[in-house]
């Protein structure tokens, strides 16, 4: 899909203040974005899981080694970036990092946080309020776009995957990670992380908004990307951690991430 052939979508005004309310939510969290023990302690422990998955699978397509800087020569963006956890990551490994995000408090935040780190010159890791839909409409175009956690946030998932598909060049690689609509990720997800434990606040998320793996993979065949992998991910609350999990092995019952290449 080309720039000049995209054809924006029409929002109705309950949309726009669903999407609204969305970013806002985020951007009010926008100082917690580097506190490793505050709101976003979760993500925090799931980016290096997160950044090893990216790196193992670009490794594997790309047939180049894994090494530090395995992300070398890709034009990469990182959409809703929030404060910058996966885009400072991304870079480190040589990637030309676009973050963007459609809060301007978190863009602040992410901006902030880079410039503390000498290494992370403009050339290696930038940052744009923006969106994806205004993004296409520009004709950029990118080797490899990550979108995590934030598919489950959008109006219209399946229009937006089509939107980060028209972002990607032929043979860019999309990954994106959401929860699954089930039973389990209701219970794990909402009653004990939000209600019990705390562990995030209350109505972060929305669970009639959750992705299930096959609806995904049918959004991807519509935007012309072909599913490559897919693994869950799971935290082990004895060990505080994440792990990536096998689908065979009931991996993307709750959380779970899928890689997806651009066949047009």
């Amino acid at each position: 899909m080309s720039a000049s052939t995209f054809a924006p979508t029409v929002l109705s005004i309950s949309t726009l203040l669903e999407l609204v309310n969305e970013v806002a939510k985020f951007a009010a969290a926008s100082q917690e974005w580097w506190n490793p023990t505050g709101e976003f302690e979760m993500l925090h422990r799931m980016n290096p899981v997160r950044v090893g998955y990216i790196a193992e699978i670009v490794s594997s397509l790309r047939h180049k080694a894994n090494h530090g800087r395995v992300l070398q020569g890709m034009d990469v963006l990182d959409i809703g970036c929030g404060g910058g956890l996966l885009s400072e990551s991304l870079a480190r490994l040589g990637a030309s990092v676009t973050g963007a995000d459609a809060a301007a408090e978190n863009i602040a935040m992410a901006t902030h946080h880079a410039s503390l780190d000498p290494s992370l010159t403009s050339d290696l890791l930038r940052y744009t309020h923006t969106t994806a839909e205004a993004l296409a409409q520009t004709g950029a175009k990118f080797d490899m776009i990550t979108a995590l956690e934030i598919i489950e946030h959008v109006s219209n998932p399946g229009e937006f995957v089509k939107t980060l598909s028209s972002l990607l060049k032929p043979n860019g690689i999309l990954f994106v990670s959401t929860m699954n609509r089930t039973q389990l990720s209701y219970l794990l997800t909402i009653f004990l992380a939000e209600r019990v434990l705390r562990w995030v606040p209350n109505g972060t998320h929305d669970w009639e908004k959750y992705v299930k793996p096959e609806e995904l993979v049918a959004w991807m065949g519509n935007a012309g990307c072909r599913v490559w992998d897919q693994k869950g991910l799971a935290f082990n609350p004895l060990l505080n951690s994440w792990k990536l999990v096998d689908p065979a092995m009931g991996g993307l019952e709750v959380n779970y991430i899928l890689t997806a290449v651009k066949s047009r």
